[in-house]
């Protein structure tokens, strides 16, 4: 249904050709050379790629499509909506719902290679009553973050209420570390204690249970720790490693690239922007760029924050509008109207690199990546 969804969509859209003006770069290249980054260094796991949240801001059915045919445990999303999206587009491999679902679509789901979290008992004793067709689940247990999971004063509850329903197919157990890429590991190893007591109970009670997870991108570090077989890879994927302690080169995924869209001449003592926040203190080169806060760039950028145009780095000038941003491009020789900018660089040491752009607004990479929006247009290079 979804390939003849598609064929008719294309021969009923209307042939215009467009060219966007801000574009997000996705790098195949970089993407497999992550992945296959901690496969060889924790040959030992499987790796779960993350795709929740639109792939971290990077576009979730392209990153999807680059990954499908790679050896990996399943793709971990949020959402039945996010898990109902890649199976629309044609997406094969397995996922595994990690957030909360509603009632009926546990009971009704008929999604192919789907699993779902289970993270809360009172959630599995309905299951446990109600299911009247086989469900793969992956039972979550609270080791110590408090957001979700089954309690340890819980756990014999939720064994009782698996075991009464033929239809429940324990295939996973897991957890969340709360503190992972924290300097102290104290509370991660007490995580971890907790975790394993855990998973050694339901390796006796579930026998056939085919997964066990605990870490993210930073719980790697603790692999030979864990009683687990698989690890969730999310912002490590990308490119970005939250931890010292997991020693791997990683190349950022993602640039986003616009133009500029309008150039002018201003004097000493004019004024840039919203707030007039800025005043030019000698004669300058001021262009705008239709990129905004709509578009991704974070307003705490105002006044800080650059972009790169032929090499040379531009500082912002003036606040961030909703969908346009100026800045100073008095530096640059020959500039002129539609030259390329880079607003976000994939080169990880550049001033307007994820890392460094969170560095700047104060915040964590995450943050700047996800607020980079859907509509953009996503190009595997």
């Amino acid at each position: 249904m979804s390939n003849i969804r598609k064929i008719l969509n294309k021969i009923l859209s209307p042939k215009i050709n467009y060219q966007p003006l801000i574009e997000v770069r996705i790098f195949k290249d970089a993407l497999l050379f992550n992945l296959h980054g901690f496969q060889g260094k924790y040959p030992n796991l499987i790796f779960a790629p993350v795709l929740k949240s639109n792939a971290y801001g990077h576009g979730m059915v392209q990153v999807a499509e680059v990954l499908d045919n790679q050896d990996v445990a399943f793709f971990m999303v949020d959402s039945f909506y996010e898990a109902l999206t890649l199976r629309q587009h044609g997406i094969k491999t397995k996922i595994l719902v990690l957030g909360y679902c509603r009632e009926n679509e546990l009971l009704s789901a008929k999604l192919n290679e789907v699993s779902f979290g289970i993270i809360d008992l009172g959630i599995l004793k309905n299951l446990s009553a109600k299911l009247t067709r086989p469900l793969n689940i992956h039972l979550k247990i609270n080791t110590g973050m408090n957001r979700q999971g089954i309690m340890e004063s819980e756990i014999a509850e939720a064994i009782k209420a698996i075991k009464s329903n033929r239809n429940i197919n324990l295939e996973g157990l897991c957890t969340h570390f709360a503190d992972a890429d924290g300097a102290d590991n104290r509370f991660t190893l007490g995580q971890i204690a907790k975790w394993n007591s855990t998973a050694v109970q339901f390796k006796k009670e579930f026998s056939y249970i085919r997964y066990f997870h605990a870490s993210n991108t930073a719980g790697a570090a603790y692999a030979d720790k864990i009683e687990a077989n698989v690890s969730r890879l999310g912002i490590g994927l990308y490119g970005i490693n939250p931890s010292r302690e997991v020693k791997l080169e990683l190349k950022p995924v993602m640039e986003l690239v616009s133009v500029l869209s309008s150039i002018k001449k201003i004097g000493a003592g004019e004024k840039v922007g919203y707030g007039v926040t800025f005043e030019a203190t000698k004669p300058m080169i001021v262009a705008t760029v239709p990129v905004g806060y709509t578009e991704g760039v974070d307003r705490r950028l105002s006044n800080k924050g650059s972009y790169q145009v032929c090499g040379i780095y531009c500082p912002i000038v003036g606040r961030v509008s909703m969908n346009m941003s100026s800045i100073d491009i008095t530096e640059v020789p020959d500039v002129k109207l539609e030259d390329e900018v880079f607003v976000i660089s994939a080169n990880k040491n550049d001033k307007n690199s994820i890392e460094n752009l969170a560095k700047l607004c104060e915040c964590i990479p995450y943050e700047i990546l996800v607020h980079i929006p859907q509509h953009l247009r996503r190009t595997i290079m």
